[in-house]
């Protein structure tokens, strides 16, 4: 076991796209703990586009990370030693505890997970806060009925592929939007999608009539801008739309652009609605279980896209604004 702890932390606010001038990388002694703590060696960090959020010093539905702070990230890992009553040596534990090779707890925000029921990286994406925002926001805000035609915006990434699939379990018929051909494919020919539209390769406005002839009933966006516009042109009476999150414009330098056509919702008397997962925290459980469950009947399929290196974590996580990663972006520790 290596003493050394690797961190990287907070150096300064970034403008725009996080830069090597936004972290600092440091190398410190193992902490040791004390009565009622517990030594997590961290084994897999969750790499998420909520974490360019958590950057800005503004309010939201979470404090920002503070100055000097490790930059919270979930995590899964090993349990190494102990003095609290309720984790043992060699329990794995899944949690918030940030970009670091090695975490002190006490307890708090941690759940056991067992990593021979899944992979452990499975517990930061299909079963963790992605999997969770990916089945409330759909089946909790966005209410799909079978038949209905849902449509979803980053669908290749963690949270859209697991939304598509769902839709299909509940019988709609499902159209996803991603960038390149090789993600497209893989979301009809692997996990069942009805129909792609590749925005890096194709006008999204005109593929959206062609790919959703009879109007979209639940949007589920991902990405904010300007395929929010092109999908409120073409929702249906009653329509849902749940925002999930704007990647589009996480790292803008002016305002963010909002939906210009929202006037739709008007006309087709819709809803727009949040969704932020740890609302449904109480009911994580029973989530939890189904997906178990939809995995094992092989009604949902999984893709981890797995970078080694903690190192490379100012570059693993610009994958996601790049539209690089291919499935749940995980960070694994050791190399």
């Amino acid at each position: 076991m290596t003493t050394i702890n690797k961190q990287w932390r907070l150096k300064a606010r970034p403008v725009g796209e996080p830069s090597a001038e936004t972290w600092d990388y440091t190398e410190t002694e193992i902490p040791t703990i004390t009565d009622g703590q517990l030594l997590i060696r961290v084994d897999y960090i969750s790499i998420d586009p909520a974490m360019r959020g958590w950057l800005n010093d503004a309010k939201s539905y979470i404090a920002p990370v503070q100055i000097g702070e490790v930059m919270r990230a979930g995590t899964v890992g090993e349990v190494i030693e102990s003095k609290h009553e309720k984790f043992a040596v060699g329990d794995y534990v899944a949690g918030h505890d940030g970009v670091q090779s090695y975490a002190v707890s006490d307890g708090t925000g941690l759940h056991k997970v067992d990593p021979n029921l899944a992979p452990l990286p499975y517990y930061l994406g299909v079963l963790g806060m992605p999997g969770m925002t990916g089945y409330f926001g759909l089946l909790k805000t966005g209410q799909p009925k079978a038949g209905e035609t849902v449509v979803v915006s980053g669908a290749a990434g963690a949270v859209g592929s697991l939304v598509g699939q769902i839709a299909k379990i509940k019988g709609c018929r499902v159209v996803g939007i991603a960038g390149g051909s090789e993600k497209c494919k893989f979301l009809v020919d692997e996990l069942g999608f009805d129909a792609t539209i590749d925005y890096k390769n194709e006008d999204v406005k005109k593929a959206l009539k062609k790919t959703c002839p009879n109007g979209v009933d639940v949007y589920f966006d991902n990405v904010g801008g300007d395929i929010l516009n092109d999908v409120l042109t073409q929702i249906n009476l009653r329509a849902r739309i749940v925002i999930c999150g704007a990647i589009s414009q996480y790292n803008n330098t002016t305002a963010v652009k909002g939906p210009s056509n929202y006037l739709s919702l008007l006309v087709n008397r819709a809803r727009m609605e949040g969704i932020v997962v740890f609302d449904n925290i109480k009911e994580y459980p029973i989530a939890m279980k189904e997906i178990a469950g939809w995995i094992q009947s092989g009604d949902i399929k999984v893709k981890d896209h797995i970078v080694e290196g903690i190192e490379t974590f100012p570059e693993t996580l610009m994958m996601l604004f790049n539209g690089e990663n291919f499935g749940k972006l995980v960070l694994k520790v050791e190399e």
